[in-house]
């Protein structure tokens, strides 16, 4: 360990002729934005296209479910999509067309049209997340990596925060449509600046050749790595021994755990909007200043939640507990959510909204206990049923929400996720208990 500390110190070292890695990671940035963009544009859109398209608040719920379905169901197919084209033309497909169906989006007149163009977002967003991991492989030595990863996924949340005042400005100026048009051409200008500006680091013009030699020397992955790396990987079998060992106790209270996690910002992302306008009658462009707050929270808790857990793991507390607290503590915040339930006061209903969401942030840290508690030989299986359990989680939340305040009371819906959140908070108390999670020196 001592000599590969060594070797990251001296990496470090060498003014390089070009810095092009950390372009890269300014588009991966925007592409993230972009695409939670077009993920959240039809909830500030729902309370008036609801009315004008006549749709109830199942309905609703529904459309907002619609995505993961496909979503969920297109990882695998979008995985292999992306090992055989690369994350430049497979982001720029996907850019291109979710993009085109947001526009098409303007166009809608009912229920069904709607849904299905929903449906295609979510096929064609499928890709996103891979790609963007793929290119910050590429690009990125090894003690950068963390660091890029960090900056791309914070994008979600300080995207959501300043674009949502913008996008409700856009509607109020606009309509709707004109909303679904905005964002639409958007993505599809911005498909064209990646497709032009993005390459892999070998394939690049604007890349020095030291920053090239700096990056692959400190453990960016090549082509023929990664090709070499996917054929390599042990292909796990679904026997009935494997998958009684997916489903042992501790590996069901993180599906839990994560499952609970998911539906609070699911929450966030569909019916919020719809929440602050309908059930609270917050003015429609004060609700797009103030649902920026809780996007900002959610982006502290996830900032201090590494810090205080690698804090508490550099004290003289197990792992265990420095990874668990930060998750324990963020699922019984967002029980505050309820607290809205009880004001009419926006300043109030947004306090407890951001602590809620807070928490949220807080209890992101999940993966490190798939690694930790599933066997080393499924680890990419109990990854994917941890993730479905999330994607799980996108589809029956909103549609929950949806039959909950069928009857324009939204009190239920915020019991629910605040019941979910607990159930959550004992999972991962009572369930998953105590646990050892290993110290390895390429982590240290």
């Amino acid at each position: 360990m001592k000599e590969n500390s060594e070797n990251v110190t001296t990496k470090a070292k060498p003014k390089l002729s070009t810095h092009i890695r950390y372009v890269v990671l300014a588009l991966i940035f925007v592409n993230i934005i972009i695409n939670y963009m077009d993920r959240t544009n039809v909830s500030i859109a729902m309370p008036e296209m609801a009315k004008d398209i006549g749709l109830s608040t199942v309905q609703q719920g529904l459309i907002f479910s619609a995505f993961s379905w496909i979503y969920a169901a297109m990882q695998i197919p979008g995985g292999i999509l992306l090992d055989k084209l690369g994350s430049r033309i497979t982001y720029t497909i996907s850019l291109f067309f979710w993009s085109l169906i947001t526009v098409f989006q303007s166009m809608v007149g009912n229920f069904a049209q709607l849904l299905g163009l929903r449906l295609g977002i979510g096929f064609f967003e499928a890709p996103v997340m891979p790609a963007n991991n793929r290119a910050v492989s590429y690009w990125f030595p090894d003690d950068e990596r963390g660091t890029a990863i960090g900056i791309y996924s914070s994008a979600q949340f300080l995207g959501l925060a300043f674009s949502t005042p913008i996008l409700f400005a856009i509607h109020k100026s606009i309509g709707w449509q004109g909303l679904f048009i905005v964002t639409g051409v958007i993505g599809i200008i911005w498909s064209i600046v990646w497709f032009v500006i993005y390459h892999d680091p070998q394939k690049s013009r604007w890349i020095g050749a030291d920053e090239l030699e700096y990056i692959q020397a400190g453990g960016a992955i090549t082509e023929e790595e990664y090709i070499k790396e996917k054929n390599q990987q042990p292909k796990a079998k679904l026997t009935w021994t494997n998958i009684r060992q997916l489903f042992n106790r501790r590996l069901i209270g993180i599906y839990i755990g994560q499952f609970a996690i998911s539906g609070t910002f699911w929450f966030f992302l569909t019916w919020f909007p719809t929440y602050l306008t309908e059930a609270k009658h917050i003015n429609f462009l004060q609700s797009g200043m103030l649902s920026s707050v809780p996007y900002l929270s959610a982006f502290a808790g996830v900032i201090l939640a590494g810090y205080v857990s690698d804090k508490l793991l550099k004290g003289k507390h197990s792992e265990s507990f420095a990874r668990k607290l930060p998750v324990i503590t963020g699922l019984l915040l967002t029980l505050l959510i309820m607290g809205a339930n009880f004001t009419t006061n926006p300043v109030l209903i947004i306090m407890f909204m951001s602590i809620a969401f807070f928490g949220n942030g807080l209890a992101t840290i999940t993966w490190v206990f798939v690694t930790a508690l599933a066997p080393k030989e499924l680890i990419g299986l109990a990854g994917g049923m941890f993730n479905f359990c999330g994607a799980l989680s996108s589809i029956v939340v909103p549609i929950v929400i949806g039959f909950l305040v069928a009857n324009g009371n939204f009190s239920s819906a915020l019991v629910f996720i605040a019941f979910i959140a607990l159930l959550g908070a004992l999972s991962y108390i009572f369930i998953v208990g105590k646990i050892d999670l290993p110290k390895t020196d390429e982590n240290s």
